[in-house]
């Protein structure tokens, strides 16, 4: 079950902004850095309409927090999202697959407003269900066993004993063997009966009312129409082109940022 979270209310001219998966820290350092300062960019060009921002997950490609030490990199980000939320914009930071071991650096250094599980929000008196995506859904019963692994505060408290040269690594080896194995799988729209995203929304749909589904980590771009004025919306990923989702109070569109 979702956490429901407060009501948004927004002026006349303000919007609601939506997107995920920019994998910060992939494939290299010079690549990750020009998907950072043009997410910094649309940041910008987006601050002036808006109180509230959700990314929806996998914002970084590994993230893990020891106690003294957070992962290199990424200041123009981290001081953006701190710069807009003093000027009183919100930002809902939710943990995907890939970045899930944060414990309150971001929080306190930035202000980020941070969710591990789907949230249920209503925006101007429609209902909106957001999540990462991961470990939703009917199948991949592998995934979800690894995942309860890395969610274990034992095997975090394990990897935290590990030298921070050696742990990040080790992950960042794993996660491209990851997507090695998925990438090509990540680009191809299964069909309603078996995407399983899809199978969630309509599952949930028996019970209550959404008008939208927003999630991230399926890498594809979607926006399928599910009966009943309800939506799914995947947003995609920002290595083909970087998408995000706008609801201006009444319509969602989606659209590609060019800067």
């Amino acid at each position: 079950m979702a956490l429901k979270i407060n009501d948004i209310t927004l002026e006349p001219g303000m919007n609601v902004y939506f997107a995920s998966d920019f994998h910060l820290g992939i494939p290299n350092k010079e690549n990750s850095l020009q998907r950072e300062k043009k997410l910094v960019q649309w940041l910008e060009s987006i601050e002036k309409t808006t109180r509230h921002v959700f990314l929806v997950g996998d914002i970084f490609d590994f993230w893990f927090e020891y106690k003294t030490v957070v992962p290199r990199g990424y200041t123009r980000l981290l001081g953006k999202l701190a710069s807009m939320i003093d000027n009183g914009v919100k930002v809902y930071y939710f943990t995907g697959n890939h970045d899930m071991w944060t414990f309150g650096y971001l929080e306190e250094e930035t202000g980020v407003t941070l969710y591990r599980e789907p949230i249920e929000v209503k925006i101007n008196q429609q209902l909106f269900y957001i999540g990462h995506g991961d470990g939703l859904g009917p199948g991949d019963q592998g995934y979800k066993f690894i995942k309860k692994v890395f969610a274990s505060p034992v095997s975090q408290w394990l990897f935290a004993r590990l030298h921070p040269n050696f742990g990040i690594g080790l992950a960042n080896f794993w996660s491209g063997k990851s997507r090695q194995a998925n990438g090509p799988v990540d680009e191809i729209f299964k069909g309603e009966d078996k995407e399983w995203l899809m199978i969630y929304c309509k599952e949930l749909l028996q019970q209550k009312h959404y008008d939208y589904f927003i999630f991230g980590h399926r890498h594809l771009l979607i926006d399928c129409d599910l009966g009943n004025n309800s939506r799914y919306i995947n947003l995609g990923d920002w290595f083909k082109q970087s998408n995000y989702a706008i609801y201006n109070g009444i319509n969602l569109q989606l659209k590609v940022f060019e800067n």
